[in-house]
């Protein structure tokens, strides 16, 4: 009788299921393997060595929130996800207004959930677009809803400076956040833990990183910008942060 007693305990005991075993990233070229070629490199692909669970980079060079969308990628991502993986989303660079013709990436202007605008496609047809927002919080939602847990992070600055600092950021910055706030998703304001990083080392210097535009980092940018994400996720709420092994924890800088 007392051996079956013990195996009904035993088998009573639920064993919780391991989570939070990968870290999934959507992004543009600033994020992506390869950054915008010749020889950039995007922060995603330094990420993984600050962390103790594994990195899959899933973003796209030239992508925004929108595009992603569209082309499906988010849906495929959402479908991979498993419950507690955590997935960072950052978007913003590709995600500006393009003039009189549509080029499939541009979100309608302003933060509204339910804001739309018409654009134009080159064939002459129309189109109905919506915010970036729009875009970023039903992805949040959807994953959300599969127990995966959205980190939303602000886009990268490119390498534009007022006077010995680098500029402010674009209205994306403050659309970002305001999905974080109204998701209840962690956000990582990683536009000014970079921008904190660089202005330590001066425009001369982050100047000789970035080989072939003000947008795209070569590696030695690409890794302070992996580190300064991991910065602002120690300096966060979020249980990623668990996560982040010793060299990790020795990323420079204070929490802003």
């Amino acid at each position: 009788m007392l051996n079956l007693f013990k195996f009904l305990v035993a088998s009573s005991v639920v064993i919780p299921a391991v989570v939070g075993q990968t870290v999934y990233l959507a992004g543009d070229s600033t994020m992506a393997k390869g950054g915008g070629g010749s020889g950039t490199e995007g922060w995603g692909q330094f990420l993984g060595q600050y962390l103790t669970i594994p990195v899959v980079n899933l973003a796209i060079a030239g992508r925004s929130a929108r595009s992603y969308t569209d082309e499906g990628r988010f849906t495929t991502l959402i479908n991979t996800a498993k419950s507690g993986d955590y997935v960072i989303i950052e978007f913003g660079h590709n995600d500006g207004s393009s003039g009189a013709v549509d080029n499939g990436r541009e979100d309608a202007v302003g933060d509204g959930y339910n804001t739309t605008a018409t654009v134009t496609e080159s064939d002459g047809s129309t189109k109905v677009i919506h915010t970036f927002p729009y875009y970023m919080q039903n992805a949040v939602t959807a994953l959300q809803v599969k127990g995966a847990i959205p980190i939303v992070s602000s886009q990268t600055p490119d390498n534009l400076w007022t006077g010995s600092v680098i500029s402010a950021g674009s209205r994306f910055v403050g659309y970002q956040k305001t999905v974080g706030t109204r998701t209840g998703a962690v956000y990582v304001d990683h536009y000014d833990y970079v921008a904190q990083a660089y202005n330590v080392f001066g425009q001369t210097t982050v100047t000789s990183w970035y080989p072939i535009d003000h947008v795209h980092t070569g590696p030695t940018a690409a890794n302070i910008v992996a580190q300064a994400f991991v910065r602002g996720l120690l300096c966060g709420s979020s249980t990623l942060k668990s996560k982040v092994n010793a060299a990790g924890q020795a990323a420079p800088n204070g929490c802003l």
